[in-house]
């Protein structure tokens, strides 16, 4: 049993949006399958970190659901600023159940257990626009990100957080979610989002006491990260 990390899969089924019009994107779903199917077996847990599908609905967004839950292993999703298909808990679950897949579960607002580690995360958020909603929407991703944390904190296992954006992007620090990782102990976070040009920009490595990993699928060139607890 082990765990993975892997972010942005931008999966487009239906060829809506196609990712081989960006630089690296090329065939990059039978690469993912292919290292996926390498590295995986059915009794491992793997998280996505966000942006898992281009779909608008949770129905377009089916067949790409339906290619995940054919690979091996337990996927546990977060929410991506892409990811608009996304919809409550109980209607995500009751449509999943519907379509008879089983081996997908959703990260939002609880936590898991795998492997001994307590998979805890939301979507976060960055500065990107510099308006004043920022302030709001981080107050209320503080507080999912802390609803996951509180739901595995009776348990003696460590937690390790997972985010589709980064706590810290350049010169940009999101200091409510680095308060939370400092208080509740995290010692690994794991990120996606970041991509091409931008990834120079990404903070990793020991900061402040947390290792900060980028896991975005073409910053990893589509192979899944395992998530380590030793520093």
């Amino acid at each position: 049993m082990a765990v993975f990390v892997i972010g942005d899969l931008h999966l487009s089924q239906n060829g809506a949006k196609p990712m081989d019009i960006f630089p690296g994107w090329k065939n990059h779903r039978e690469r993912l399958e292919y290292n996926w199917k390498r590295r995986v077996s059915d009794s491992d847990t793997i998280v996505l970190a966000g942006d898992s599908s281009w779909a608008m609905t949770f129905e377009q967004a089916l067949p790409d659901f339906l290619w995940i839950n054919s690979l091996p292993g337990k996927k546990i999703l977060l929410k991506g600023n892409h990811d608009y298909w996304w919809g409550s808990l109980t209607s995500m679950n009751q449509s999943l159940e519907a379509a008879g897949i089983s081996s997908i579960s959703f990260l939002y607002n609880n936590s898991y257990f795998a492997d001994g580690i307590n998979l805890c995360g939301s979507r976060g958020w960055l500065f990107e626009t510099g308006q004043e909603h920022d302030t709001k929407i981080i107050r209320r991703e503080a507080m999912r990100i802390e609803a996951s944390l509180k739901s595995a904190r009776d348990n003696a296992a460590p937690a390790v957080l997972f985010l589709h954006y980064p706590p810290v992007y350049a010169d940009q620090e999101i200091s409510a979610f680095l308060e939370l990782i400092r208080s509740y102990g995290i010692q690994r976070c794991y990120y996606g989002h970041i991509h091409g040009a931008g990834c120079r920009g990404a903070v990793q490595g020991m900061f402040r006491g947390v290792q900060l990993r980028l896991v975005s699928s073409d910053y990893t060139e589509f192979d899944l990260v395992p998530v380590k607890l030793d520093i």
